[in-house]
């Protein structure tokens, strides 16, 4: 089961538990062990380290979620980072289809719609071009503009990855 998230709040909330003497259950619930110790033990480092901790508990907060997200496999916003990130569901991309000659068959634009939904069911709903192209056997041109025929059609949303840029197509319905 994934790891829950931490909650600023909360963090907050336990950084108050200095006025009844447990100085450091902020850095407990973000997982910083050692230095809640010595939070617990020293009044919060004295008292300074306590206050100072009021800015940094954002910080501290959003380190910690980071570091759950990565665990999971996962970007900022919830793209699995590799192929097989479900835990449920092996991942085995689609064999091109290619004949003896080894040049691609045209599919009609109604089984490439299907084959990217397929292919974006393996991904959480999610997937880029390129991902398309390796799954369909499809170039990168006649996947792109499929791909922004059902984004105005409204089976599919974009998005940018948080840390690459790359364009993801969101199939809203898997």
């Amino acid at each position: 089961m994934p790891k829950p998230m931490n909650n600023l709040n909360t963090s907050y909330l336990l950084w108050l538990a200095c006025f009844f003497g447990f100085a450091g259950l902020h850095r407990f619930y973000n997982k910083k062990f050692f230095s809640g110790f010595l939070w617990l033990f020293t009044y919060g480092f004295f008292g300074v380290g306590q206050f100072i901790d009021l800015f940094l508990i954002p910080d501290m907060v959003d380190e910690h979620n980071m570091k759950v997200i990565h665990r999971l496999g996962l970007s900022q916003n919830g793209v699995p980072l590799s192929y097989n990130s479900h835990p449920t569901v092996q991942y085995s991309p689609p064999k091109p289809i290619e004949t003896s000659f080894t040049t691609p068959v045209t599919i009609s634009h109604e089984q490439l719609m299907i084959q990217l939904a397929k292919a974006a069911s393996v991904r959480g709903g999610k997937l880029s071009v390129t991902q398309a192209v390796i799954d369909t056997g499809v170039s990168f041109d006649r996947v792109q503009s499929t791909l922004n025929e059902m984004v105005k059609k409204g089976y599919v949303d974009v998005d940018n990855h948080p840390n690459t840029g790359v364009v993801i197509y969101n199939f809203l319905e898997i």
